[in-house]
């Protein structure tokens, strides 16, 4: 395995005035379920996902029989896959969910940050509130990681490595990615992320995106956690945010999920494909335009839609609205 600066090549590009005037490099890697399909910069290159690998994350809360015992349901699912906004509708679902667990927030170990969700922001601040750990964009995931957690009577301190939920997590990583993980971290939401290849999560996705129900807890978790995120995008991220957007420009037929550090990954069922992407220098708007490109390149996602154009090669304005350049994607990652 590589580091992730080894072998990075140009992916987007920022245009001012015609002059080059910065360069975003990164990495990306499209499999099918027997390998490599294609590869831009270096596919060994070791990353973490982040937040981009939540469905990798929740296996075990279908995989344990926690999800049934307690009649999780469609949009459950997409929640412990999200980073959402902290708006109104996913605090009050994850607020639900744990109390239907019979804990409380002070339960949560992912920690409290502003939310996203400018509503949101605002009634707290008129209310003279301050937000709690349902406000974090991880809150689903938590609360997914908590029912688990009850379902095996496990400790509480559920983001604790050697906490039994982490390490099926962990048995989770390697299977699926097909390789021993580089190493271990812990995320913003104080729970361990796992690093490996960009290759080792791509191939992840692509064992979700030929899951079939009806082969193995495995194949029916994969299969159920990726049609959750298609069918509810609002819950996965929120409004504005790219992987709504762009999930719902696609219809319900491919998830995508974007994790910090410029990172994003896509499930294409239709095609067996999963994609997976880093930008090295953690540019979000060079991983959104990135995986918007190789969508539209993959036939499931149309060029001319709006949520389209909005990431892939948009024209930079200033607060006048002047046009000053454009975000381009590299000619070589085209």
């Amino acid at each position: 395995m590589a580091d992730v600066n080894q072998g990075a090549v140009p992916v987007a590009e920022l245009w001012r005035g015609g002059v080059l005037e910065g360069v975003h490099l990164g990495h990306a890697v499209i499999c099918d379920a027997n390998g490599v399909v294609e590869a831009w910069g270096n596919p060994q290159a070791v990353i973490f996902p982040r937040s981009s690998c939540k469905m990798v994350q929740a296996l075990p809360l279908l995989e344990s029989g926690a999800a049934a015992a307690r009649g999780l349901t469609q949009a459950h699912l997409a929640l412990s896959c999200a980073s959402h906004q902290g708006a109104a509708l996913h605090v009050e679902m994850a607020g639900r969910w744990i109390k239907d667990l019979g804990l409380g927030e002070e339960d949560l170990r992912c920690g409290a940050h502003d939310p996203a969700d400018r509503d949101e922001r605002d009634r707290l601040i008129c209310a003279h509130e301050v937000p709690c750990q349902l406000h974090n964009n991880c809150s689903g995931k938590h609360s997914g990681f908590l029912t688990v957690t009850q379902h095996l009577k496990a400790g509480p301190e559920y983001v604790e490595l050697d906490h039994p939920l982490q390490r099926a997590i962990l048995a989770a990583t390697e299977e699926v990615a097909g390789e021993s993980v580089a190493g271990a971290g812990i995320d913003g939401c104080s729970a361990p992320n796992f690093a490996v290849s960009l290759e080792g999560l791509a191939r992840s996705m692509a064992l979700f995106a030929v899951a079939r129900e009806g082969y193995g807890a495995r194949q029916d978790a994969m299969f159920q956690l990726t049609r959750a995120m298609a069918a509810y995008p609002e819950l996965v991220a929120g409004e504005g945010r790219a992987c709504t957007e762009l999930m719902r420009a696609m219809g319900g037929k491919v998830a995508i999920k974007t994790g910090a550090e410029a990172v994003f990954v896509a499930i294409i069922p239709e095609k067996g494909l999963g994609i997976a992407l880093k930008i090295v220098d953690g540019g979000t708007r060079a991983s959104e335009a990135a995986i918007a490109h190789l969508l539209v390149r993959a036939g499931v996602l149309e060029a001319g839609h709006p949520a389209t154009l909005k990431r892939l090669n948009p024209v930079q304005k200033n607060w006048r609205g002047i046009e000053t350049g454009q975000l381009r994607i590299a000619a070589g990652f085209a």
